[in-house]
C-alpha cells in the first residue's frame, strides 16, 4: 500500500482540569498530551495499519520527543520530522467554559511548527506517497503554504490523490493570504472534508445544497460533511449518502474530526465501500470524543468493530 502523508503542526495540549476554570488565575492542569491536527490525523491512520508519515518540525525538548515517541509507537513514519535545536515545540492550552465551549491559547506560528519545510527526508517520504492530506490549520505561514503546494504538485505528478479538511473559523478568512491558500486547497483536492458550518465558508453559495454543487463543479470528486452528533453525509456527482452517528458521551471533542477524516480516507484507500468507510469514520469520531486528550482516542479496526457491533446489539 502507498503511504498517506500529511504536513503540518505537531504540538502538545495542556488542559484545564475543571469545566468553567479560568486561565486568569492558577488552577489544576492535566497533560501534556500529544496533539496537532495533522499529527492526530496521521496517528489515526497508523493505528488502522496503513503506511503513513508526517512532515513536521519540533523542538529538541520533552514536548517534541513525547510526540515523536507516540507517533513512532503507533506505526507512523517519523523520518521527516525535523528536530529544531533553537525552537520550542508548539503548544495549546485549552479550557472549557461552563457551557462546554473550548477556549485555546496557542503557540504554533512562532514555535518549531513555523519552520516546517520540505527537507531531503520530506521529499523522500513524498516519493512514497499515494495520498496527501492537508489541514487548514497548517496554513499559518507563507513558507508552509508554499511547502504544501509543492508537496501537492509532487503527489499529483505521481498520480496520487489529495484530501483537504478546512479546520478553520470564519474570522481566519479576514487574512487575504489565508483565504487565497484555502481556496487553492479546495480547488486542488479530490476529497473535501468540512464540518457542517465550514461547507459554505469558501463558496459563493450560502446554502448547503448550492454550496455542494458549486464545490463539485470545481472538480472535487467527493465531499464528506462531518455533522457531529447528527452523523455524516457523503456527496458526489452520483448522489449522496447519510449515516447517523453512534451514541457517545462527550468528554473531549478535540481531535474527533481528525480521527473521522483519517478513518474515512484510510478505508477508501483500502478499497472499502463508501457506506462502510462512512460507518467506520462515524465510529472513529464517537470513540475519540469519549476520551480525554486529543490523540488518546485514536482507534484500531478491532476497537471500531467492537463499537459498531455493540451499537448494533443495543438496537437489535
Amino acid at each position: 500500500m502507498g503511504k498517506i502523508v500529511t504536513l503540518g503542526e505537531i504540538l502538545v495540549e495542556i488542559m484545564a482540569q475543571e469545566r468553567g476554570q479560568s486561565f486568569r488565575a492558577p488552577g489544576p492542569l492535566i497533560g501534556p498530551f500529544p496533539s496537532g491536527a495533522p499529527a492526530i490525523f496521521i496517528d489515526q491512520v497508523a493505528k488502522l495499519g496503513q503506511p503513513c508519515g508526517i512532515i513536521s518540525c519540533v523542538g529538541d525538548d520533552d514536548f517534541g520527543w513525547l510526540n515523536i515517541a507516540r507517533l513512532q509507537a503507533d506505526g507512523a513514519d517519523i523520518s521527516a520530522i525535523q528536530i529544531h535545536p533553537d525552537q520550542v515545540t508548539g503548544s495549546a492550552f485549552v479550557r472549557y467554559d461552563s457551557a462546554g465551549d473550548r477556549h485555546f491559547v496557542f503557540n504554533i506560528k512562532h514555535s518549531a511548527c513555523g519552520h516546517v519545510a520540505l527537507t531531503e527526508a520530506a521529499n523522500a517520504l513524498l516519493v512514497e506517497c499515494s495520498h496527501f492530506h492537508v489541514m487548514g490549520s497548517s496554513l499559518s505561514a507563507p513558507a508552509i503554504i508554499e511547502a504544501i503546494k509543492r508537496a501537492i504538485g509532487i503527489v499529483k505528478a505521481q498520480g496520487g490523490t489529495i484530501s483537504f479538511d478546512p479546520n478553520i473559523r470564519r474570522e481566519m478568512l479576514a487574512d487575504p493570504a489565508m483565504q487565497a491558500a484555502l481556496r487553492f486547497m479546495l480547488a486542488s483536492c479530490d476529497l473535501f472534508l468540512p464540518s457542517g458550518p465550514e461547507l459554505t465558508l469558501l463558496t459563493e453559495a450560502d446554502a448547503e445544497p448550492a454550496a455542494i454543487q458549486e464545490i463539485l463543479a470545481m472538480g472535487v470528486a467527493a465531499i464528506v460533511v462531518k455533522r457531529g452528533a447528527e452523523g455524516a453525509s457523503y456527496h458526489d456527482r452520483a448522489g449522496f449518502l447519510h449515516l447517523p452517528s453512534f451514541p457517545a458521551e462527550e468528554i473531549d471533542p478535540t481531535g474527533a474530526g481528525d480521527c473521522f477524516g483519517a478513518t474515512f480516507v484510510t478505508c477508501r484507500l483500502q478499497g472499502r465501500s463508501i457506506e462502510d468507510s462512512l460507518r467506520y469514520a462515524n465510529a472513529s469520531g464517537a470513540r475519540a470524543v469519549g476520551v480525554r486528550g486529543p490523540m488518546e482516542g485514536t482507534s484500531t479496526f478491532a476497537e471500531l468493530d467492537a463499537l459498531i457491533a455493540g451499537s448494533q446489539g443495543a438496537t437489535a
